[in-house]
């Protein structure tokens, strides 16, 4: 089984599961991710998602193996069929999901961890733009996301020369949430993703939604949709049960409806 998926507690965890070949991509296994992204998305019982890596890899990007071989899907295949749908459900699914970096991320597999909404690494972990090392570009939607994330001069020097950055250098400029101790590791994602299971679902969709938005709207649009946006919060159990645990000085508890 190239991706095992377990649900437990409101959350659903995806593992990638070719450690033989440091969980690189192949068609069957974005297959799986898909349909799996799918499955979470229409499960009202799973209010968080994580993505990691068995093995000592995260993921290692594309499988050069399948792409080398016999009959090799084309690139426009592979993106258009595999890797562009994945990005594209991690960012549409209005549940909050956490990459587990658990390892090296190289290629594909890195942009698929910088995709997701929250990014915790493992100190041991690393992150590679590897693409220009085969002549090839970044992929996955990484031209968007990470300069966004850490500024134009960075990403171009990271995508053109194919540099390793350590986990705490990712931290550092921003790339990831963060980092933690390698023995601190599982029980940090573990309770990252029971918090996050636990807040109010609904408006934590809202605000990714609305995140999505501003990657294109001006500013008086993003604030005609926050209005909006707003009014469906407010219209929600979850939030009655903030402002009334709030005013009772109490501990919420969620449901995520």
């Amino acid at each position: 089984m190239e991706l095992i998926v377990t649900k437990q507690h409101h959350i659903a965890t995806l593992t990638f599961n070719r450690p033989k070949s440091f969980n690189a991509f192949n068609v069957s296994l974005c297959q799986a991710m898909q349909k799996a992204l799918d499955d979470c998305a229409q499960d009202a019982d799973i209010r968080c998602i994580v993505l990691t890596g068995a093995g000592r890899a995260f993921c290692a990007g594309q499988d050069l193996g399948e792409i080398t071989g016999d009959n090799p899907p084309t690139f426009q295949q592979i993106l258009d069929d595999g890797y562009n749908p994945i990005v594209l459900k991690i960012r549409a699914l209005e549940k909050p999901v956490i990459a587990a970096v658990n390892g090296v991320a190289a290629g594909a597999g890195a942009n698929i961890a910088l995709a997701c909404d929250l990014v915790i690494a493992a100190e041991s972990a690393s992150f590679i733009q590897a693409f220009s090392k085969i002549g090839l570009i970044p992929d996955n939607g990484g031209t968007y996301i990470l300069p966004r994330l850490i500024g134009w001069q960075k990403a171009a020097a990271l995508m053109m020369t194919g540099e390793k950055v350590s986990a705490q250098a990712a931290e550092k400029m921003g790339m990831i949430y963060k980092w933690v101790p390698d023995a601190a590791f599982v029980a940090t994602v573990e309770q990252q993703a029971a918090h996050l299971a636990q807040m109010p679902t609904k408006a934590l969709g809202l605000i990714k939604r609305a995140l999505n938005q501003s990657f294109t709207n001006d500013f008086k649009t993003q604030l005609s949709l926050e209005t909006q946006w707003q009014g469906e919060a407010a219209s929600t159990a979850d939030y009655k049960e903030g402002v009334n645990a709030f005013v009772q000085k109490r501990i919420p508890t969620f449901k995520g409806i």
